[in-house]
């Protein structure tokens, strides 16, 4: 294994990418950090995408709609508010949480929590593949673009950032709104860093690495790349997740959406450059044995809020600096099916969680009668991406909404603080 430091820096290149073209660095090695950029004035943006259609009528209960939702859902409806465990969570005497959803009213009162309802995209498809890739390419009914929403975001950024742990997907196949030019990964586990148990073949690389680069090199470009190869091959080595003890007693859910969130959180703390992760959680697709205090809807709200709970607790002094958005392609018909569940509808809730939220209920809310409802569901009030932009434009600090949401003008509610 023989190469000299210049044809090391031939073989990485201005853009520091490990593993192309050159025999020293192996297709496995991942992409390596060298400049981190000023993150001092912006958020780390974490988006949480609920696959499947989330039925926000039933996480966030309009109880306040009296019959016009008790007579839709008449074996699935939540019940209004009356202390007992089984009734919805009251958040403002018209709209209450699903009791699945408690371990959020804590974030809510203090003041963390916003919750959206009836949020949603314009275009009015109810397929599954279509309503996720418009959502996701930030432009409804598009089919053509071949960008996401926050890969534009991360391209028009008027900041630089080279960490392989810039934009981070977890799961086996990256989000469709963090795919473009600009390099995003798909992390199943900070444990895939750990270059599948290689450690043998990593220390070969590091030893050849300090054979070419010594202390007594002439402090040049090429050697300070080299310091920052050896830099993250150290961070890489320190990060575990097997080991990573979450603070004031947060207990993750022992499910892929809580080991991402876990991981992400992980991630914020150790300051590798993340600036926007992204995680999945399936499962909202409930078309028949939906329940209402128990079944899959709540199985499913009961892992979601659990995660979002433990998340806010471990990051606790860090969450002035985080944004958290949860979105789902489309919500669930105002009235239950024959199965008792419920079809693919328009409108669900969004939930935004941090320090820079205003906090509180949000909802320019139409009703659930025949004449409020779009083709028998709940009609979209609320643009996906005025709450997306606004987050953009006050905690991450990019003003470039044009260039990220092409052809649309959002309309800013006041749902987040501006950054100080």
């Amino acid at each position: 294994m023989s190469i000299s430091r210049r044809g090391f820096l031939k073989a990485t290149g201005k853009a520091a990418v490990i593993g192309l073209g050159t025999h020293l660095f192996p297709s496995w090695m991942p992409r390596m950090a060298f400049a981190q950029g000023d993150r001092a004035n912006r958020d780390v943006l974490v988006a949480i995408f609920q696959r499947g259609g989330m039925d926000g009528l039933n996480a966030v209960v309009p109880f306040g709609e009296g019959a016009n939702y008790y007579d839709r859902r008449p074996t699935i409806g939540i019940s209004a508010p009356d202390g007992s465990d089984s009734s919805a969570i009251d958040l403002d005497g018209f709209f209450g949480l699903h009791p699945a959803l408690r371990p959020l009213k804590e974030v809510y009162d203090a003041g963390a929590l916003t919750v959206i309802h009836g949020a949603g995209s314009p275009d009015p498809t109810r397929s599954h593949f279509d309503a996720m890739e418009y959502m996701e390419r930030g432009i409804p009914g598009d089919k053509l673009t071949g960008t996401g929403w926050i890969n534009r975001h991360l391209q028009s950024a008027a900041w630089q950032n080279d960490s392989p742990f810039r934009a981070i997907g977890m799961g086996s196949m990256l989000q469709g709104s963090l795919r473009g030019p600009i390099s995003a990964l798909a992390l199943r586990s900070i444990t895939d860093f750990h270059l599948a148990g290689r450690t043998e073949q990593l220390s070969t690389i590091q030893r050849t690495l300090s054979g070419l680069y010594s202390v007594q090199s002439p402090v040049d470009a090429l050697t300070a790349q080299a310091s920052g190869v050896f830099g993250t091959m150290d961070l890489l080595e320190s990060l575990s997740a097997l080991e990573y003890q979450p603070s004031y007693g947060a207990v993750y859910p022992d499910t892929e959406f809580g080991m991402g969130l876990r991981q992400i959180a992980q991630l914020i703390k150790a300051d590798v450059g993340l600036e926007v992760g992204c995680v999945d959680i399936g499962g909202w697709d409930t078309h028949d044995g939906q329940g209402s205090t128990d079944g899959e809807l709540a199985n499913r709200l009961t892992e979601f809020a659990d995660g979002l709970a433990a998340f806010y607790s471990d990051l606790r002094d860090y969450m002035a600096n985080v944004t958290v958005v949860t979105m789902s392609e489309f919500g669930r018909t105002a009235s239950e099916n024959a199965s008792a569940g419920t079809d693919h509808g328009r409108a669900s809730a969004m939930f935004v969680m941090g320090g820079g939220v205003t906090g509180g209920m949000v909802a320019d809310w139409r009703g659930l009668a025949d004449d409020a409802l779009d083709e028998g569901d709940l009609a979209v009030t609320i643009d996906y991406r005025d709450v997306l932009a606004e987050i953009l434009t006050k905690r991450v600090s990019n003003s470039a909404i044009d260039q990220i949401f092409p052809g649309y003008t959002p309309n800013l509610r006041g749902l987040i603080r501006e950054r100080a």
